[in-house]
């Protein structure tokens, strides 16, 4: 299906939908904070003549590391907003602009794989060079990055933009690292089948709808099983995801039947449902109704597949000895191993900087940031701290907050903007506000769409209370937000 066509299809779909609640596409996009799309309501060519006109002369050699969706959006900006652009992406995976967002509804059988996935090339900006290769080594000292396969190319300014690795080996009795736009012959092994499953790379979630399906199965005869849902001690892409499936399990279970024959357990290992107060409330609410249990700070560190028991870190502070300088007691941390049974269990694994980048100067070289290697940004400029020619968005970014596709919507515009102001010789005036947004699904047709920023309070796009589930926001995301993305961020215009 040609793009235009596909584009069509899912917009025909959300008017269709849309009109029976009386609201327009326009107005859909406006409530969803989606202003900016005007590409996808028809003003692209009004956007380009803007564009063109304003252009800068700038000149200098930009090599972007990371075809995804941070990188090939931020190329394409950088081809709009340059009237003599030089860029080149390095990029291995020919399918890495595949919608990763998807994989959710992948792992509750909403979506098919074939869904999410696209060809790269299809995207990558006229007068771009791509290179199909892995950067093994970066060198800002010099100015060069060195590839699998030898080739060592130099730059005048760097955008890092390589995502995360999915760090299944850093859990006990799994094995294997991978890229969640990639299949993981090596996860696979023991991810994705005997109950144990993850919708963290693309088969994985196939796999979850799978394991889902066996579940209810096996609950339908009449047994009382378990399920659990993990989440790591390390910073996640798409935070909310862990809950998002857990959410869409108990959909499935309720629909068909056997909800009151399985237990849902959530094991974070923080210490609250959000970071932001207004949406942890909501969310502890909406499990209580749900009767869905949790229990903080618990961390997934092993799991015998075989024998179906889970491995956690549970930890706590107790009581210790009278501390006379601040009149209170010391609160002492303790830890134990705690084994807990399962039927199936979601595992989202712990997350950190591929090695290329986690190994390089461009990680952080302080503080807890330094140990997931990811890159050293300044927060609000995305320019890298100690080297002003680098920059860096999406995933692998040492921010605060961040890593999800709506958060990588503002910070590509951000970091294009200062990146040209780089190449100008001139200050850098735009800031990333720490935008980030999660569609939080709770059920199969409702959606809390959760926005927030630097300040951790809800940053709602529109007047609607941010706390409550709504219709319309299940079909903005299940209809809209993809197109939007696939052919608005990639053309660097949403």
């Amino acid at each position: 299906m040609k793009k235009s066509e596909e584009l069509k299809k899912a917009l025909d779909i959300l008017d269709s939908e849309l009109k029976k609640k009386g609201i327009s596409r326009r107005d859909a996009f406006k409530v969803a904070g989606l202003g900016s799309a005007a590409f996808l309501m028809g003003s692209q060519t009004e956007a380009e003549a803007a564009t063109v006109a304003n252009a800068s002369e700038a000149k200098g050699k930009i090599v972007i590391v990371g075809g995804g969706l941070a990188g090939i959006a931020t190329a394409a900006k950088l081809t709009n907003d340059l009237a003599n652009p030089d860029i080149t992406i390095i990029e291995p995976n020919p399918q890495s602009v595949s919608y990763q967002p998807g994989q959710t509804l992948i792992g509750a059988g909403i979506w098919d794989k074939s869904d999410i996935i696209y060809d790269t090339k299809d995207f990558v900006p006229s007068g771009v060079k791509m290179v199909k290769d892995k950067v093994m080594e970066f060198d800002p000292e010099s100015n060069k990055v060195k590839t699998e396969g030898g080739e060592v190319i130099s730059y005048d300014f760097l955008v890092v933009a390589t995502g995360l690795v999915l760090d299944f080996g850093k859990i006990k009795g799994l094995e294997g690292v991978g890229l969640s736009s990639e299949s993981n012959p090596e996860v696979s092994k023991k991810v994705g089948k005997n109950g144990v499953h993850s919708i963290y790379y693309a088969d994985g979630a196939v796999n979850t709808w799978k394991g889902m399906q066996e579940l209810i199965q096996e609950a339908k005869t009449g047994k009382k099983l378990k399920a659990l849902f993990t989440h790591p001690n390390t910073p996640i892409k798409c935070g909310g995801a862990p809950k998002k499936i857990m959410y869409l399990t108990n959909s499935r279970l309720t629909e068909a039947g056997v909800r009151d024959n399985v237990d849902l357990y959530f094991y974070p290992n923080g210490g609250k449902m959000f970071g932001v107060p207004q949406y942890h409330d909501a969310i502890v609410k909406q499990f209580e109704a749900r009767n869905m249990k949790w229990d903080y700070k618990n961390n997934l560190v092993e799991i015998d597949t075989d024998k179906k028991i889970a491995t956690f870190e549970k930890r706590w502070l107790e009581k210790g000895a009278w501390d006379e300088d601040i009149e209170d007691y010391e609160m002492v941390p303790r830890a134990k191993k705690v084994e807990r049974e399962y039927d199936f269990i979601h595992i989202t694994p712990p997350m950190r900087a591929p090695d290329a980048v986690k190994n390089s100067s461009l990680a952080w070289q302080r503080g807890s940031a330094s140990k997931g290697g990811w890159v050293e940004l300044d927060k609000d400029t995305l320019q890298h701290t100690r080297y002003p020619n680098v920059f860096g968005l999406g995933d692998v970014a040492g921010i605060p907050m961040g890593k999800t596709g709506g958060s990588t919507r503002k910070q590509y515009n951000v970091l294009v903007e200062n990146l040209i102001s780089a190449m100008e010789g001139k200050s850098l005036t735009s800031k990333y506000a720490g935008y980030t947004v999660c569609p939080l699904i709770t059920d199969i047709g409702s959606i809390m769409l959760a926005e927030f920023d630097w300040t951790k309070k809800p940053t709602p796009s529109f007047p609607l209370d941010p706390t409550t589930e709504r219709y319309i926001w299940w079909l903005l995301k299940v209809y809209a937000l993809k197109p939007m993305t696939i052919y608005g961020m990639l053309s660097g215009r949403a």
